[in-house]
C-alpha cells in the first residue's frame, strides 16, 4: 500500500473519531457501540444473589504474611490472586455458613514469592498449595466430598496451576495433581495445552487502575501513531541462542519493521509509555515467555485496537468480551506480513472497533478495581461460577470414594512446605 493510502487511513480514523479513553471518565459524546448479542447480556449480568461463595480461613502464612514481607505483590501483573481474596471478604456473594455455599475458595498467594527483579519464583508454589488443600482436608469436610470440584483456585502464574515460567517444564510439570477437579481461575489461556484444563476461567492480569487513570489524556488528541509496541524482541538471559522466546514471533517484529515509519517499537519503556497507548490505533500484543501479557488489558483501557499474535491463545472472558470485533488476530507465522495486514484494514472497520472498545462496560471487565464496581473483573469471575450451577451429581463423591492420587507429581512437589 502506497504512504498516501496509510496517510489517508490515519485522517480518516481522526477526524472521524474521538480518541477513545477508559471507562473512568468516558465523555458522553463520545462514539461507542453496544456489543450485540448474548455477550452484551454476559458482560452485564449481576452475579449477586445467583451464588454464595464460602472463604476459608487459612492461617496468614498461606497469604498475609507472604504480602507482608514483599509488597511489591500488590502491583505485579500476578496481583489478582491478592485483590480476589480482598473482594471476596466483603462482597454480598459471600457466606459464612458453609453448608450453604455454592463454591469454596481457597486463599493462597502462590506468585508472591519475588526475586529482586520482582518475578515470581515458582518452585515453592506446588508444595505451598498441597499444604493448603492437606490442612482444609483436614480440618474442614468440604474437600473431602468432592475432592474439590466445588472449590476454586487463583493460580495467576505464567503456566496457571503447572507452576512454571517456561513452557516446555511447565507441560513436563502438568497442572498439579490435586487441583485436576478444582476450577482453576488463571492468567494463562491456550487451546489443547496441558496447562489449560477444561471448566477454566481465564482472566485478564493485573494491571492498576488508578496509575492507568492518572495518564489519561485529553479525549480529542489525535491518533499518530500507527503501530505501537515497548518491550523485550529478545531474552538473551534465559534465551541466549534466540528462537525460543515468544517462539520467534518478537525478533520478527523487530527484524521486518524496526525501520518501517509506520511501526513505533523499541525495548525502552518511556515515561510516557500510557500516554503513547493512547496515540495509537494499533497495539501490539505479541506473546513472550506465555500467551498473555498486561498489554491486553493496556490496549483495551485505553482504546487501542490490540493486534493479539498468539497462536491458540483463550483471552479473558471470551465469552463476554467479543475479541473478534475489538482486536486483530495475526498468526504467529504471519508477522512478516503485519504491515499489509493492518494497512489493508478498511477503515469502517477499524472505527467500529474503535466504537467498541470506546464502551465503559468492555474496559471495566478488564479491572480489578479496589474498591470493586459493577461490571468489573471480580464480577466476570463471580459469573462464570454461577454459569458453572448447579452442580452436576458426578460432582459429589460416595462415601468412601476417592479420585485424586495425593502422591502423584514430581518428588519434590511432596516435600513439606
Amino acid at each position: 500500500m502506497k504512504l498516501s493510502s496509510w496517510v489517508l487511513i490515519f485522517l480518516l480514523c481522526n477526524l472521524t473519531f474521538l480518541s477513545s479513553i477508559s471507562a473512568f471518565r468516558l465523555s458522553r459524546s463520545q462514539p461507542t457501540e453496544r456489543i450485540s448479542g448474548s455477550a452484551g447480556d454476559v458482560l452485564e449480568d449481576n452475579p449477586v444473589g445467583r451464588l454464595k461463595v464460602f472463604v476459608y480461613e487459612l492461617p496468614s502464612k498461606y497469604n498475609k504474611k507472604i504480602l507482608q514481607k514483599d509488597p511489591r505483590c500488590l502491583n505485579h501483573m500476578f496481583a489478582a490472586e491478592i485483590y480476589m481474596q480482598r473482594f471476596l471478604l466483603s462482597s454480598p456473594v459471600r457466606t459464612l455458613n458453609p453448608e450453604e455455599a455454592d463454591w469454596f475458595y481457597v486463599p493462597v498467594y502462590t506468585t508472591c514469592d519475588l526475586t529482586p527483579n520482582g518475578l515470581p519464583l515458582p518452585f515453592k508454589s506446588p508444595r505451598m498449595m498441597r499444604s493448603a488443600i492437606q490442612l482444609i482436608a483436614s480440618n474442614w469436610p468440604y474437600w473431602n466430598r468432592t475432592e474439590g470440584a466445588d472449590h476454586f483456585f487463583v493460580v495467576p502464574h505464567d503456566f496457571g496451576a503447572c507452576f512454571h515460567y517456561q513452557e516446555e517444564k511447565a507441560i513436563g510439570r502438568g497442572i498439579l495433581p490435586l487441583l485436576q477437579r478444582a476450577t482453576l481461575v488463571q492468567t494463562f489461556g491456550q487451546r489443547n495445552h496441558v496447562c489449560l484444563k477444561e471448566g477454566s476461567i481465564t482472566v485478564p492480569p493485573y494491571a492498576p487502575p488508578q496509575k492507568m487513570q492518572s495518564h489519561l489524556i485529553p479525549e480529542k488528541t489525535p491518533r499518530s501513531i500507527f503501530v505501537y509496541f515497548r518491550g523485550l524482541f529478545y531474552d538473551v538471559g534465559n534465551d541466549p541462542e534466540g528462537g525460543y522466546y515468544a517462539r520467534g514471533a518478537r525478533a520478527a517484529v523487530w527484524e521486518n519493521f524496526k525501520d518501517n515509519p509506520l511501526f513505533d517499537i523499541s525495548t525502552e519503556h518511556p515515561t510516557t509509555y500510557y500516554e503513547d497507548m493512547q496515540r495509537a490505533i494499533f497495539c501490539l500484543c505479541p506473546l513472550g515467555w506465555a500467551p498473555w501479557s498486561p498489554r491486553l488489558v493496556e490496549a483495551v483501557i485505553f482504546g487501542c485496537i490490540p493486534v493479539i499474535i498468539a497462536d491458540d491463545i483463550v483471552l479473558p472472558f471470551a465469552d463476554a468480551i467479543p475479541w473478534e470485533d475489538i482486536g486483530v488476530f495475526v498468526d504467529e507465522k504471519d508477522v512478516p506480513y503485519l504491515d499489509t495486514i493492518l494497512t489493508s484494514i478498511p477503515p469502517e472497520v477499524i472505527l467500529r472497533k474503535q466504537r467498541l472498545l470506546a464502551n465503559p462496560s468492555m474496559k471495566q471487565a478488564m479491572l480489578f478495581p479496589q474498591p470493586a464496581q459493577p461490571g468489573d473483573a471480580f464480577h466476570q469471575v463471580l459469573n462464570g461460577l454461577a454459569r458453572k450451577l448447579p452442580h452436576e451429581r458426578s460432582v459429589y463423591l460416595r462415601p468412601g470414594e476417592k479420585l485424586l492420587n495425593w502422591t502423584a507429581g514430581p518428588v519434590a512437589d511432596l516435600k513439606p512446605w
